[in-house]
């Protein structure tokens, strides 16, 4: 909308505007101005009367950063100033939003850990709202839905769901506010329009980029109208905003340090939902974690789309650092240069708290260049599990999933890992059934991890996505029924193997944060290890500090060297030794010997 020289409120606009960026009259030249456009014929000779030269792009910004015509109407507040002189009179609009006025919001939330650390950024700006958490769906005003769309599975759930909401709706008591339900996230970027207009129950539809929208959107359902913000950004990164865990009294947290990825797999929707990569800045990263040090997590992972790629520009860097890729991998896009790489990030979270451990998710095989592999392996509290996500173990479906790499060079990547870090422990992701895939490519897989020998893996039957490149370019021509055979055949294998690798680890002493009370028996604690495997310890008795001077019992938060005794496929079992720091444990003394003291058989 653009505004007329010769009208008023286009004078009240730059008078204004002019007064907000420090800028006289006499120096500004202004051949139009609109709500999204500014257009100048002559550049400020000074900022401010400072005598220092300001460039056309700083004025431009100044301007832009100013008011726009929305601030100059009247709004409630003003009412009270129609008695003042104008020149008395504040004239901007106040950003209230009422609707919130403490209704309950229920949140309900699927799939990755990604969408956990959303839903602890959109409780941290809906309760500025003057919103309230409730975890009774019955109690709930709104509902909000934080959906995933890598998977059709996961787009089945959430289907489902909004169906058994409609009950919810139906027997609301008349007196109560209107319920209000909103489906967030991956799938609410990818569907929009579909779903408004297929579950008439969907009062507002947001995506990954536009949460700091939520509170304006709730408002305008007010009215029973539906609302919708799926726009993506190229720079959102929610650096400035603190997020409220949902469970404060985990010993554990997620730090998200980017968002949004640049690979372009084929079967991958995830850009089109989240996205191009942007990266927090690293001095944000590290308030957060600093302080969720002060309010005793003992555990963070840092959470990312693809987090090892990650690059801070908002620091100067003397340096041209430019992508560094492990060998024989490739990308997509041109390598980068500049800014603060992962190596750098890791390295100075480590260092914030010792006692600390830090993990990462989810990776990309390419960005493990030795920077990064030097950092976790000097690092002790580094945890030394690596997800490193392979797809395939046949090189003909990497290509055609655009994985950048071959099947030789992630073999020869995990075997330099487990030459720099002996101890390692590895996870990954498999899909089986991708387009053409035939029973000999299969098979690949299938010995890639006879190979690799996973601790853990995540195996799934591919589902076509659309908008990706495979949509465009591929056909989903495997069989149902032959995705599910080769499914089962992945789970077999790497259950078999992760069995084989956790019952070597009967008669070793690990270190253990223990993060509460098993889902099994209220008798016994969980924790895990450094290899992030679960461990199920007896939580009844006294233990010992390792000086022998006290005895308490266990409780979440605690270190403890555990004599491990059992496993099965999934958890270790053992007994707790004493109480120690993590830095103490990893010290180069006899702590090992502890593993010979205590050879009882466990029944947890």
């Amino acid at each position: 909308m653009n505004l007329s020289v010769k009208s008023p409120i286009f004078h009240t606009v730059v008078k204004s505007a002019l007064k907000s960026t420090h800028f006289s009259k006499s120096v500004f030249g202004l051949r139009y101005i609109s709500c999204t456009n500014i257009s100048c014929n002559q550049a400020p000779a000074q900022d401010g009367g400072q005598g220092a030269p300001a460039t056309t792009a700083e004025f431009r910004n100044k301007l832009l950063n100013g008011p726009n015509l929305k601030d100059f109407f009247k709004d409630e507040h003003l009412k009270q100033q129609d008695h003042l002189p104008d020149e008395e009179v504040v004239p901007y609009l106040i950003q209230s939003m009422t609707y919130g006025e403490n209704r309950k919001v229920f949140f309900e939330v699927y799939g990755c850990q990604m969408n956990v650390s959303d839903t602890e950024v959109i409780w941290s700006i809906l309760k500025n709202s003057h919103y309230k958490k409730t975890d009774d769906i019955q109690e709930a005003d709104v509902i909000l839905i934080v959906t995933c769309a890598i998977r059709e599975s996961a787009e089945e759930r959430i289907w489902g769901r909004l169906e058994s909401l409609k009950g919810i709706r139906r027997t609301r008591s008349k007196t109560r506010p209107n319920l209000k339900i909103g489906i967030l996230g991956c799938m609410a970027e990818r569907l929009k329009q579909k779903v408004l207009e297929t579950d008439k129950s969907v009062d507002l539809v947001v995506g990954p980029d536009a949460y700091r929208d939520l509170p304006r959107l709730l408002a305008l359902t007010a009215n029973d109208q539906k609302s919708i913000n799926v726009q993506l950004s190229f720079d959102e990164t929610y650096a400035d905003i603190t997020p409220i865990r949902l469970n404060e009294n985990s010993v554990s947290a997620f730090v998200s340090i980017m968002r949004g990825c640049d690979n372009m797999c084929t079967y991958c929707i995830v850009p089109f939902t989240r996205g191009r990569e942007r990266s927090r800045p690293v001095s944000s990263i590290l308030k957060e974690v600093e302080h969720l040090s002060q309010n005793g997590v003992k555990e963070i992972t840092l959470l990312g789309q693809n987090v090892n790629s990650y690059r801070d520009t908002s620091e100067i860097d003397s340096t041209e650092n430019v992508t560094s890729l492990a060998k024989g991998f490739k990308t997509v896009y041109k390598l980068k240069k500049g800014g603060l790489r992962f190596a750098d990030l890791l390295h100075r979270v480590s260092e914030l708290n010792p006692e600390m451990r830090v993990r990462f998710t989810s990776p990309h095989p390419k960005d493990f260049p030795d920077e990064v592999i030097e950092v976790i392996r000097n690092q002790a509290n580094i945890c030394k599990n690596l997800h490193m996500p392979a797809q395939s173990g046949n090189s003909a479906v990497l290509e055609r999933m655009r994985r950048g790499y071959t099947r030789e060079a992630y073999l020869e990547l995990v075997a330099h890992i487990r030459n720099r870090i002996p101890d390692v422990a590895l996870t990954s992701d498999f899909i089986c059934g991708f387009c053409s895939e035939t029973d000999e490519e299969f098979e690949d897989t299938i010995t890639l991890m006879e190979e690799v020998k996973y601790h853990s893996a995540f195996v799934f039957p591919y589902s076509m996505r659309e908008k990706t490149t495979a949509h465009r370019r591929f056909k989903d021509d495997v069989p149902q029924e032959v995705k599910m055979q080769r499914l089962q055949r992945m789970i077999e294998v790497y259950r078999r193997h992760s069995y084989v690798l956790n019952c070597s680890e009967i008669g070793h002493t690990h270190l253990v944060l223990v993060e509460g009370l098993s889902k099994r028996s209220d008798q016994c604690f969980q924790g895990r290890n450094n290899n992030n495997v679960k461990v199920i310890l007896p939580g009844t008795d006294p233990i010992p500090a390792k000086n022998g001077q006290y005895m308490k019992l266990l409780k979440p938060g605690d270190y403890v060297a555990v004599h491990i005794n059992a496993a099965s496929s999934q958890v270790l079992k053992g007994i707790p030794l004493y109480y120690t720091g993590l830095q103490e444990f990893y010290e180069k003394h006899d702590w090992h010997h502890a593993a010979d003291r205590l050879t009882l058989p466990f029944q947890g």
